[in-house]
């Protein structure tokens, strides 16, 4: 019986795990190179500086929520390769679109920016993330149920990496959600719930997820 292609393609972890980190680097280069100082034409005081710098303050904001969103999406996605006996082709594609809606990112930040107060661009950047977190999800739960992870992983940590990612897309909808007070207000609270995912402080507990 000749042996089917779809058996033996996509199986490198090693790789899939080189091209993540290529295209989490280009979003993560994208994000700041999108940063522009002010036209120096219209600078002619230091107080037009400093109206020009306060007026960069959206985009700011949308570049660090950004930044905290790909670290985070990068560590996740670390904590599940890391632990991969092998992959498969399936695994493969759907990494593949993880992938993609990872560097779709810049465009839907750059979209937050300019219409930073528009629930419209507040909803598309949150189906930039709920997308990638799901499929993180996915990727997890079918390697597990295939058997493509070590046999050293827990199910203690199965189910620690599963929490992780479901609580955090349930934060993000909060936060969304919350569009319909005001944007600002839902984009604050997302911030909010990135710093302590990156930072884990003690008295939230949060981190346990």
């Amino acid at each position: 019986m000749s042996l089917s292609y779809n058996r033996i393609a996509g199986q490198s972890v090693e790789r899939l795990a080189a091209l993540s980190d290529g295209i989490f680097a280009v979003a993560m280069t994208l994000l700041v190179l999108d940063l522009h100082t002010p036209n120096r034409q219209s600078i002619h005081s230091e107080r037009d500086l400093l109206l020009a710098l306060g007026a960069m303050g959206p985009q700011l904001i949308t570049v660090l929520m950004s930044f905290l969103t790909l670290t985070i999406f990068w560590n996740g996605q670390q904590a599940e390769i890391n632990r991969f006996a092998r992959a498969d082709r399936h695994v493969t594609w759907m990494s593949m679109a993880f992938l993609c809606a990872i560097s779709v990112l810049p465009f839907s930040t750059r979209l937050l920016a300019e219409f930073i107060g528009y629930r419209t661009a507040l909803l598309c950047y949150w189906g930039n993330i709920v997308a990638p977190g799901f499929l993180l999800y996915g990727i997890w739960r079918y390697a597990c149920h295939y058997g493509l992870v070590k046999e050293d992983v827990t199910y203690d940590v199965r189910c620690a990496i599963e929490r992780r990612i479901l609580v955090a897309q349930a934060l993000y909808a909060t936060g969304a959600a919350m569009c319909l007070v005001n944007t600002y207000v839902s984009i604050g609270f997302i911030v909010l719930v990135q710093l302590n995912f990156a930072i884990a402080p003690r008295i939230f507990r949060l981190n346990r997820f």
